[in-house]
């Protein structure tokens, strides 16, 4: 079965996530402005990009190597046209994160912003096991209410996201990452206008 990721545009993506009742791309990218810049590593890898939101924060004086991982092919692609002042630093890798962790490499910290919500919490214990990252810093959506995707004019096209959707929450999340050697360090909560919020949670092996 296909994955739904690999059928949904990526305006269409993004123009929800930024539209004003949404507000998620703006929060991120500044919420991936401090996971860019809080840890002394000089390679990040970064699940589930899509179009490379917060990757202008990449200090160029800091990092070495930095890893964007998604399943669509056309994000990717965005992503190395959008940031090519960073192409010198920057590797896109293509790959179902369920199938094919393995296909991993190694980095110092591993930044996994929505997208836990899309494997699991064993895959993502998978990944984080064979990333080998001192520092995971990842973002997940709490919902209110039982609607996991805001209202707008672009939500039919995430319909099918129901059948790889896993509704987050924080204890199992710590604990899947307790159990391979990770401590909760820090936590950041930032409230969305429509009564979700973006919860940071950041651990240090």
């Amino acid at each position: 079965m296909a994955n739904p990721w690999e059928e949904i545009s990526l305006s269409d993506y993004e123009n929800h996530m930024k539209l004003d009742s949404v507000m998620q791309l703006q929060n991120m990218n500044q919420m991936m402005k401090g996971q860019f810049s809080t840890y002394p590593v000089s390679s990040v890898m970064i699940l589930g990009i899509a179009g490379g939101n917060g990757l202008e924060h990449i200090d160029k004086n800091k990092f070495q190597k930095v890893y964007g991982v998604d399943i669509n092919a056309e994000y990717l692609t965005a992503v190395e046209e959008r940031y090519s002042d960073i192409s010198d630093i920057l590797e896109c890798i293509q790959l179902n994160l369920i199938e094919e962790t393995d296909r991993l490499p190694k980095a110092e910290l591993l930044v996994a912003n929505l997208l836990i919500e899309y494997i699991g919490y064993d895959c993502f214990q998978k990944a984080v096991e064979q990333v080998q990252p001192q520092y995971v810093s990842c973002i997940i959506q709490i919902n209110v209410n039982d609607s996991w995707v805001s209202d707008s004019p672009y939500i039919h096209v995430f319909d099918d996201l129901d059948k790889v959707h896993h509704q987050m929450e924080e204890a199992p999340l710590i604990q899947t990452l307790k159990g391979i050697g990770y401590k909760l360090t820090a936590k950041t909560e930032n409230p969305l206008p429509n009564g979700k919020k973006l919860v940071q949670l950041d651990f240090e092996h």
